[in-house]
């Protein structure tokens, strides 16, 4: 991903801020809820939640209704177009998080059964220990075999790089794969149960006897980590909007004062919703299209933007210097593609997409003279430089290539059809016209060095820069290491993290406000992290930096915690919570998804591409980091 989102700060006179915040406030927001609670209440709803897919012309639909309405009529067609997209994108993301978690119901109850002790599994199998290994073995061997058959193992070249040269050997981590497609397959019993022997242990051979302890452990482990998403599935609630009256929280407090909750979980239900603080700002309204904003400098010299849909008004850009480079460039290309009279394409814009939202303030008083304006832009960081240029073209132009050849062959073309043919045609035959940009080569990478970066709970991050072509690890980086005489800096965070968790505690138990918002010190620590493993991968000149997958990491966590807990400490729950808690508190609370977002973000600008992969949780940081390298380039194939 190539692309960062800058912000700045917008200045208007006070007429403007009013006009927009009664625009935003009285009938976007409403909107936005409106669309909210209508999907939800809709008859096909539980149908989209099985499906686990919206169509965003459901949406578009419920907002044509509601447009004929006084409450909502009158706005420009951004807004609805804005509303129509973030309710979209919110039961999008709703429905896809709801549908992940049953399809990991569905395999931790899978491997749950599974699971079994060597003397459970000798019992179902109806056999001896030995006999149930050389089955595995046979099985092993035949999957190993086949693999090398199929060629699966064999390089494959990707586009402008050379890969080195190898043996042939099987993917190992294609192996458990192929395992639990066997064990779906085969009906004999002492062959199922070889082939889950193989699952636990790894997909091979243990050497050593099974300790009953660890065993014992492990399946504990998977047990929490399926009541953890039964949980998780059964607490998940619907989207919710943002009541910028308070009456949510008023009805909240006339039924808690009036009712008697049934249970435990309808009295925490009211009691998060009383605790829980009343939105104060509306929604931001996204501006999907680039040329929706128009970029000027008045009478004073000044940046300004006005925005497509709000008639006169404009505003001023205030940002930070080292980001004033961006906004110019956005009036730069504007007035290049006004001077070549039609001859530049607006898809090779530097802006891709823009965010106006409001920024609370701590004043009193009016809340569009309270509350500050932003802008978050959305920038392509190839298209800054001519040959970024020339790859974001050639992309975008095989793109149109094949969407215009794939229309005509569908023969028989309507009048629509036959208008985006000529508009996609139109948009090929620009992008033959280059915009005036500064010279600047690529970074080029070594395809056979990959820098690894593996998560944990005791060690936050850790980094391995990987040869591919040998299988070992060139160097390694610590988390001190890369913070270096900033490490101290961890420390504060961490104190202050714990502080902060001691008086949420507090006023939980004394049933008070409990949500207190965060510094920005951890995600200037993050920035500081991401900092320097980009600048150690661009010294090695790795081809890719590799992150976990983060999807899973929380539950893993808890997992773990919850049944070292239960190990220490046998048969009190309640001192089994307390050590659970106390260990929490004594390791790191990281943003994992967080770092990984930053490290992202700096890798785009130097060009460093990023891929994602599945961490294995066994063995030291540095083998976690070095392994998720190998599993990255193997999932290449």
């Amino acid at each position: 991903m190539s692309q960062k989102t800058i912000e700045c700060r917008l200045v208007a006179t006070e007429d403007t801020r009013r006009y927009l915040w009664h625009l935003m406030a009285e009938k976007y927001t409403p909107l936005v809820n409106t669309l909210l609670k209508q999907v939800a209440q809709d008859d096909h709803f539980e149908e989209w939640c099985h499906s686990g897919n919206l169509s965003v012309a459901i949406v578009k639909q419920f907002c044509e209704k509601l447009k004929e309405d006084s409450q909502f009529a009158g706005q420009p067609g951004r807004f609805y177009s804005s509303a129509i997209a973030l309710v979209h994108r919110i039961y999008k993301s709703w429905l896809a998080l709801r549908k992940r978690v049953r399809n990991k119901i569905a395999g931790q109850t899978r491997w749950l059964a599974m699971l079994k002790s060597d003397d459970e599994l000798t019992e179902a199998s109806g056999s001896d220990l030995d006999a149930l290994k050389v089955q595995a073995e046979a099985i092993l061997a035949q999957i190993q075999s086949q693999t090398l058959l199929n060629g699966q193992s064999k390089p494959k070249k990707s586009r402008n790089q050379k890969q080195p040269t190898q043996t042939l050997e099987p993917k190992k981590n294609n192996i458990p794969n192929e395992l639990f497609k066997l064990y779906d397959s085969v009906d004999d019993v002492l062959t199922r149960c070889a082939i889950a022997y193989l699952l636990k242990n790894g997909s091979k051979i243990p050497d050593k006897p099974e300790d009953a302890k660890k065993f014992a452990k492990r399946r504990r482990k998977t047990e929490i980590r399926l009541e953890r998403l039964m949980h998780t599935l059964q607490r998940t609630r619907l989207p919710k909007g943002r009541d910028l009256s308070w009456h949510n929280w008023l009805k909240a407090l006339e039924q808690s004062a009036k009712c008697v909750p049934q249970d435990e979980t309808e009295a925490a239900d009211w009691q998060a919703s009383l605790l829980t603080e009343a939105a104060i700002l509306p929604f931001p309204v996204n501006y999907e299209t680039n040329e929706d904003l128009r970029w000027f400098l008045n009478e004073k010299g000044r940046l300004c933007v006005s925005f497509n849909g709000l008639g006169e008004h404009t505003f001023e850009v205030y940002c930070d210097q080292r980001q004033l480079h961006w906004f110019k460039r956005f009036l730069e290309d504007q007035e290049a593609k006004k001077a070549s009279k039609g001859q530049l394409s607006s898809s090779l814009f530097t802006l891709r997409s823009g965010r106006l939202a409001w920024q609370a303030g701590k004043h009193q008083g009016d809340p569009w003279n309270v509350h500050r304006l932003s802008l978050a832009c959305v920038v392509e960081t190839r298209l800054w430089t001519t040959e970024g240029t020339d790859q974001v073209r050639q992309e975008k132009a095989a793109t149109y290539t094949k969407v215009i050849a794939g229309t005509k062959a569908k023969g028989k073309l309507n009048a629509k059809q036959e208008a985006f043919i000529q508009k996609r045609e139109k948009t090929l035959a620009l992008l033959n016209h280059a915009y005036p940009r500064p010279s600047h080569p690529l970074y080029q990478g070594q395809p056979s060095l990959l820098a690894g970066i593996s998560y944990g709970l005791d060690k936050p991050a850790t980094l391995a820069i990987v040869n591919i072509q040998t299988g070992k690890a060139i160097t390694y980086r610590s988390l001190r290491q890369l913070l270096g005489e900033n490490y101290r800096l961890l420390n504060r965070s961490r104190l202050r993290q714990q502080r902060n968790a001691h008086q949420r505690h507090n006023n939980q138990s004394k049933n008070a406000p409990n949500q207190f918002g965060e510094s920005n010190l951890g995600e200037y620590i993050d920035r500081l992290i991401a900092g320097a493993i980009v600048a150690i991968a661009q010294q090695y000149q790795v081809s890719s930096i590799v992150l976990p997958d983060v999807g899973d990491l929380r539950e893993i966590i808890q997992s773990e915690v919850q049944a070292r807990a239960e190990q220490k400490i046998l048969g009190s729950v309640e001192r089994q919570r307390q050590y659970a808690l106390s260990y929490r508190s004594s390791v790191h609370r990281w943003s994992y998804a967080q770092l990984s977002q930053a490290i992202q973000s700096q890798a785009a600008q130097i060009g460093i591409a990023v891929e994602t992969a599945k961490q294995s949780f066994t063995g030291t940081p540095q083998e976690r980091a070095k392994g998720l390298a190998i599993a990255a380039y193997q999932a290449r194939k």
